[in-house]
């Protein structure tokens, strides 16, 4: 078993902050990359549209593509990015795909963001 190699941090100035303590615990590397990579993916004004509204329904490409006023091809595009990053998943009905915000905690934590960034309220 390989132990992670802590790099011995010297801040240049003591101001009596806890710096030191949260930069010593901090998360790895990649731990970082994938926040970033899931704050790029939502930074995207046409995903976000499609993740506010599969935060509130259920719906197909088509009926999305109408919704945001855009095209099936470039709709199903951004779900696929959304789908692999697992934010959203999918279910097949028939010849439809239905699309959804995923039950996991990084779902749910983006749909609190989304939330309060509109202030809107999620149907009861």
């Amino acid at each position: 078993m390989t132990e992670k190699k802590q790099a011995i941090i010297v801040l240049p100035h003591h101001h009596k902050t806890n710096t030191l303590n949260f930069i010593e615990n901090r998360p790895d590397q990649l731990t970082f990359e994938k926040v970033a990579s899931t704050f790029q993916l939502i930074s995207d004004s046409t995903r976000l549209k499609i993740l506010w509204l599969l935060c509130h329904s259920e719906d197909c490409v088509l009926n999305i593509a109408a919704a945001i006023d855009m095209s099936s091809p470039a709709v199903s595009h951004h779900l696929r990015l959304l789908k692999q990053s697992g934010l959203i998943v999918s279910r097949r009905v028939g010849k439809e795909t239905y699309y959804t915000l995923a039950k996991t905690e990084e779902a749910s934590l983006v749909h609190d963001i989304v939330d309060r960034t509109f202030h809107i309220n999620c149907p009861k």
